[in-house]
C-alpha cells in the first residue's frame, strides 16, 4: 500500500512539472505571437518615412567684388553718372548672372534708363 501511495505522489509531481512546463511554453509563445502583433500594429500607424534626401547645399558666399560692383554702381547712379552705372551694373550681372544682387540690378537699370530717357 504504502508503495502505491509513493508511485501515486510521484505520479502527481510528474503531472504536476509537465503541466507547468507546458504552461510555460504556451505563455511564452503567447507572448511572442502579442509581441509580433504589437510591432505589426506600430509599424502600421507610423507615417512612411520619406527617402532620405540629399543635404541642402549651403548658400554660396558672394564673391566680395560682387558687392563692390554694386555699390559702386549705385555711387555713379547717384553722382548722376547713370551710363556708367549701367555700365557697371551690366557688368555685374554678367560676370555674376546667379548673384543674390541680380534682382537689385536690374532694378536699378530700369531706374538709370529712365533717369537717361529724362535727361
Amino acid at each position: 500500500m504504502r508503495t502505491l501511495a509513493w508511485l501515486l505522489i510521484l505520479g502527481v509531481v510528474i503531472a504536476a512539472a509537465y503541466a507547468l512546463v507546458r504552461w510555460r511554453r504556451q505563455w511564452a509563445e503567447r507572448q511572442k505571437a502579442a509581441e509580433e502583433r504589437f510591432v505589426t500594429f506600430i509599424a502600421q500607424t507610423k507615417p512612411a518615412v520619406p527617402a532620405p534626401s540629399a543635404p541642402a547645399a549651403p548658400l554660396p558666399q558672394p564673391d566680395p567684388h560682387e558687392r563692390l560692383l554694386l555699390e559702386a554702381a549705385g555711387k555713379a547712379g547717384e553722382a548722376g553718372e547713370a551710363a556708367l552705372s549701367i555700365q557697371l551694373y551690366a557688368k555685374l550681372l554678367s560676370r555674376y548672372p546667379h548673384t543674390r544682387f541680380a534682382a537689385q540690378a536690374r532694378a536699378a537699370v530700369e531706374e538709370q534708363k529712365r533717369k537717361l530717357a529724362k535727361a
